[in-house]
C-alpha cells in the first residue's frame, strides 16, 4: 500500500510526477513536429513511466493519469494521421511493445490498438482479446485499475457490437461481451485487493481511497448495459450470473454493495423483472455485513417505478409473481419487518391490483442510494 505521508509530502510528490510528465511531453511533441516517430517513442514512454508511481494516493493519481490521458489522446492523433500517410500500423503495434518498462508499454500498445481497431486491418475482437489479456501485467492495484479503466476509455466505441461498424460474423458482439466481462472481473479483483494490502490501523483509509476508485469498476456495467447484442436471454443466461459470480466470490462487502447496486441502476426494468429470482437467489451468498435491506430497497423502488410508468406492463409483474417473490425476501431478511420497505411493498401491490390508481410518494426510505446511480446515465430501455 501507499506509504504514510502528510499532505505536503504527496503534493510534493505529484508536482515532481507532473513536472516530469509535461517536461518528457514537451520533447514527445518537438518529435512529433520533426516526423521522428523513434524519439517520439522514447520520450512517450518515459512521460508515462511516472505513472509507476507508489507514492500517491488514488485522488493524487487520478490527477497525473488525466495529465498523461492528454497527451496519449494527442499521440493517438499522430499515430492515426501516420497511418493514413502510408505507415504499417501493424509495424506500428510491434514498435511500441519495444519499450523498456511493461506499465508504459501497455499504455501505448492501448493507444496504437486504437488506432489498429479503426484501421479494420484485422477483427476488432482479436485486438480487444490481445489488449485485455496482456494488461495482466500490471498487478499492482491502482496503476492496474487505471490501465484497464484507459483500455475501457479507448475502447468503448469500438465494440464488434451487433449494428457497430467493428462488427464481424453474426456472433461477434458475444467476443464484446466477453471482453467488457473479463476486464471488469480484473478490475474488481485489484480493487478488493487494496483491502488486504497494508497495516490494520490503516483500514478506514483504504477503504476511503477504494470509495474514491469505484467508478473505475462499475463504469465497466454500464458498458456492457449499452451493448445492443445483449437480449434478455443473453442477459440471463451468460451476463447476469457472470457478473454476480465475481460479485459474491470477491467475499468483499465494499464491492458487494456497490456493484449490487450498480447492476440494478444500470440494467433495464424488464430485465430485473424477468431474472428476479436470479437477482434475490444472489442475496443470501452476500457477506453477512451487506446490508441486504437497502438492497432491496433500490430494486424495490426500481421495480414500484417501473410498475406505474404502464398498465401495459403490469401482466409481467403477475406472471413472474414479482411481489410474492419481493414479499419474501423481505421477510427473510427482516423478520420484525423494515417499515421504510413496508409503503413501497404496498404501492408496489397496489399498482398490480388496481393499476389505474395513481402511485404515491416514495418512502424515505427508498430514496437511499450509493454512488451509483449518480454515476451513470439512465439504463437503456
Amino acid at each position: 500500500m501507499l506509504p504514510a505521508a502528510g499532505g505536503e509530502d504527496e503534493e510534493k510528490w505529484l508536482a515532481e510526477g507532473i513536472a516530469g510528465l509535461q517536461q518528457n511531453a514537451f520533447y514527445m511533441h518537438r518529435s512529433l513536429d520533426s516526423n521522428n516517430l523513434r524519439d517520439a517513442l522514447k520520450y512517450s514512454a518515459q512521460m508515462l513511466s511516472e505513472l509507476r508511481t507508489s507514492r500517491l494516493s488514488p485522488h493524487k493519481y487520478y490527477e497525473l493519469y488525466m495529465r498523461a490521458f492528454d497527451e496519449l489522446r494527442k499521440l493517438e492523433m499522430f499515430f492515426k494521421e501516420e497511418t493514413m500517410k502510408g505507415c504499417s500500423v501493424i509495424d506500428l503495434y510491434e514498435l511500441v511493445q519495444h519499450a523498456g518498462n511493461i506499465l508504459p508499454r501497455l499504455y501505448l500498445l492501448c493507444t496504437v490498438g486504437s488506432v489498429y481497431i479503426k484501421s479494420k486491418e484485422a477483427p476488432a475482437k482479436d485486438i480487444l482479446k490481445d489488449l485485455v489479456e496482456m494488461c495482466r501485467g500490471i498487478q499492482h492495484p491502482v496503476r492496474g485499475l487505471f490501465l484497464r479503466s484507459y483500455l475501457s476509455q479507448i475502447s468503448k466505441d469500438k465494440l464488434p457490437d451487433i449494428g457497430s461498424e467493428y462488427e464481424g460474423d453474426s456472433d461477434s458482439f458475444i467476443d464484446a461481451v466477453e471482453f467488457v466481462l473479463q476486464n471488469f472481473t480484473e478490475m474488481n479483483k485489484l480493487w478488493v485487493r487494496m483491502q488486504h494490502q497494508g497495516p490494520a490501523r490503516e483500514k478506514e483509509k483504504r477503504e476511503k481511497e477504494r470509495s474514491e476508485l469505484r467508478d473505475l469498476v462499475g463504469k465497466n456495467l454500464h458498458v456492457l448495459s449499452q451493448i445492443d447484442g445483449i437480449d434478455l436471454d443473453m442477459y440471463k443466461d451468460t451476463v447476469l450470473p457472470r457478473v454476480l459470480e465475481q460479485v459474491v466470490n470477491c467475499k468483499d462487502e465494499i464491492a458487494q454493495h456497490y456493484l449490487m447496486d450498480c447492476i440494478i441502476q444500470v440494467f433495464p426494468d424488464e430485465y430485473h423483472l424477468q431474472t428476479l429470482e436470479i437477482l434475490l437467489g444472489a442475496c443470501p451468498q452476500l457477506q453477512p455485513t451487506v446490508d441486504i435491506m437497502i438492497v432491496l430497497s433500490q430494486l424495490m423502488d426500481r421495480l414500484s417505478i417501473y410498475a406505474a410508468s404502464s398498465a401495459e406492463i403490469l401482466p409481467e409483474f403477475l406472471q413472474v409473481e414479482a411481489f410474492a417473490k419481493l414479499s419474501n425476501a423481505i421477510g427473510k431478511y427482516s423478520p420484525v419487518a423494515d417499515f421504510s420497505l413496508r409503503p413501497l411493498a404496498g404501492q408496489l401491490a397496489t399498482k398490480l391490483i388496481s393499476p389505474d390508481q395513481p402511485a404515491g410518494p416514495r418512502p424515505d426510505g427508498a430514496a437511499h442510494r450509493s454512488g451509483a446511480l449518480a454515476s451513470y446515465p439512465s439504463p437503456r430501455r
